[in-house]
C-alpha cells in the first residue's frame, strides 16, 4: 500500500493525465521505484468488464508508480482514425478483435507501462499469452449493479446496444469472469475512490513481485 505514516516530506506531483494530480511522498516515489525495477520492463495490463475503472484506475496507477498509461480502446480507434462504434457498425466485431490484438501485442513490447484493455481483449488466447510473456495481469472485478450503473452513464458501448442490456452483461460476466479469473491477480473495484484501488492494486502486486523473488 502507498505509504502514508512516513513523516512529513517534500512531495512531488504526478498527472493522471485528467487534469488531476497524485501527490507522491519520498516514501511514494522510493516505493513506485521498487516496484518499476520488479517489473523487469514488463507492463501492467489491467483487464475486465466494461464499466470496471479500468481507464481511471490505470490513469492513477500509472501516476502513482511514474510509468506511461496507455488506454487500448483509444489506440484502436487512432490506429483506425474510427471510434469503437463506429468500428463494430462498419468492420463488425471480428475484424475489431484482429486490430485489438495487434495493438496489445504492439504495446506489450514497448517498454514498461500500464495499459487498460477493453472488456472482451482478455478473452483471446493469444492475448493472454501475450501478457504472461509481457506484463502482469489484473483483474478489476465489479458486481453487475455497478457495473451497469457506470455503462448507463455512456452510450457508446457497441455490445449494450440491445433491448435488455443488463441480460447481455450477465451473459457477457458468465463467459468472461472464468477467464478473467485467470489474471495474476484480481482487485475489487467498488463504488469507493479510485484511489482506494489503485491502493489496494499498489499493495497486492508489490506482494506478487516480492513472492516472484522468493520462487
Amino acid at each position: 500500500m502507498l505509504d502514508r505514516s512516513a513523516p512529513a516530506a517534500p512531495r512531488e506531483r504526478s498527472s493522471t493525465g485528467e487534469n488531476e494530480q497524485v501527490e507522491l511522498s519520498a516514501a511514494d516515489i522510493d516505493q513506485a521505484t521498487r516496484i518499476a525495477a520488479d517489473l523487469r520492463g514488463r507492463s501492467i495490463v489491467l483487464v475486465g468488464m466494461m464499466g470496471a475503472g479500468k481507464t481511471s484506475v490505470g490513469r492513477r496507477l500509472a501516476a502513482a508508480l511514474h510509468l506511461p498509461f496507455v488506454d487500448a480502446d483509444a489506440e484502436i480507434e487512432s490506429a483506425a482514425n474510427l471510434t469503437i462504434p463506429e468500428i463494430f457498425a462498419t468492420m463488425g466485431e471480428e475484424k475489431f478483435r484482429d486490430g485489438e490484438r495487434r495493438v496489445i501485442a504492439r504495446l506489450l513490447g514497448d517498454g514498461p507501462k500500464v495499459i487498460a484493455t477493453g472488456g472482451g481483449a482478455f478473452m483471446a488466447a493469444e492475448t493472454r499469452r501475450a501478457v504472461r510473456a509481457n506484463g502482469i495481469s489484473v483483474w478489476l472485478k465489479a458486481e453487475l449493479p455497478i457495473l451497469m450503473d457506470r455503462v448507463r452513464k455512456k452510450s457508446n458501448r457497441p455490445l449494450l446496444q440491445h433491448a435488455d442490456p443488463e441480460e447481455v452483461m450477465r451473459s457477457l460476466l458468465a463467459v468472461r469472469e472464468p477467464v478473467y479469473a485467470e489474471a495474476d491477480l484480481m482487485v475489487v473495484s467498488n463504488d469507493g475512490p479510485h484511489q482506494a484501488v489503485v491502493a489496494d492494486l499498489v499493495a497486492r502486486l508489490e506482494r506478487f513481485l516480492e513472492s516472484e523473488k522468493n520462487t
